[in-house]
């Protein structure tokens, strides 16, 4: 059917790729404070069994920045929270609204599973 072709359908891929760009970068970022967790528990464990004064006193300070980390990664789950809402609120719209064909008919644009299937 030539001369039917849809007008957005770019745009959803571009606004794809960014969405997934923005989970990816979280995604590092929240493996990576969870690395640097995994180091502070290690350390605080260690610490904790010396019984040495000076490293028990150590661990106040390491706690208190296990629980900052802990704010952020939950910080970063939140906003990735959003941003997945905020993107699935667009698609819908977008969806709902259909798309305009060259032809001057109406058409409806597919919704591709891709985040459903491909991710993680």
């Amino acid at each position: 059917m030539e001369g039917d072709s849809f007008s957005g359908l770019g745009n959803g891929t571009q606004m794809e790729n960014k969405v997934l760009q923005t989970f990816q970068k979280s995604f590092v970022q929240v493996q990576s404070i969870l690395d640097q967790n995994r180091l502070l528990i290690n350390e605080i464990n260690q610490n904790h069994e010396s019984k040495i004064p000076d490293n028990l006193s150590r661990n106040v300070g390491l706690i208190r920045e296990l629980n900052n980390n802990i704010r952020r990664v939950v910080d970063l789950y939140g906003d990735l929270s959003s941003s997945f809402a905020k993107s699935m609120e667009a698609s819908s719209e977008g969806d709902s609204a259909g798309t305009s064909r060259s032809d001057g008919k109406a058409g409806v644009k597919r919704i591709r599973p891709s985040l459903q299937e491909d991710s993680f």
